[in-house]
């Protein structure tokens, strides 16, 4: 058996061990080992191959990890402005329609409308603001209305 082959075996392998680890180590070990059978496939020799081996792992351990890593630990993004208001919970302080209403929501009065036009939600309602418009709520009942 050619030992380009046994490169693109273990590539295989430390590929499914990676998708069951999610280390990213075993990840760039298989692409190493890729690296590896593609120079053997060109008939390059043994020296050859292991330097590819080396020189590859080395790099995607060294540069490639580090960088993968700490993007995997950045936080999420923080939602500020009127884009953390989505998804919040108003006050209806005025009947809201499919046109016009008022809402307290996070201590200020918004003007707001309905998602549905065709539906009226009345004075004290609980409202969940779906996006915002301009300065304005767009907002949906908590509760069934009757």
């Amino acid at each position: 058996m050619p030992l380009w082959i046994i490169w693109m075996v273990v590539a295989v392998a430390l590929g499914v061990a990676e998708i069951f680890t999610l280390t990213l180590s075993l990840g760039l070990l298989a692409i190493a080992a890729l690296a590896a059978g593609v120079v053997g496939a060109l008939d390059l020799g043994l020296a050859a191959q292991l330097l590819t081996f080396a020189a590859t792992s080395a790099a995607g351990l060294l540069v490639v990890r580090p960088i993968a890593r700490r993007h995997l630990r950045t936080p999420p993004l923080l939602r500020s402005g009127t884009a953390a208001l989505v998804g919040r919970t108003g006050l209806v302080v005025k009947e809201i329609s499919g046109e016009h209403g008022r809402i307290k929501l996070s201590g200020e009065e918004w003007s707001a409308r309905c998602l549905d036009e065709t539906q009226v939600i009345p004075e004290g309602a609980k409202v969940d603001v779906m996006e915002i418009e301009g300065a304005t709520a767009v907002v949906y009942p908590r509760e069934a209305l009757p």
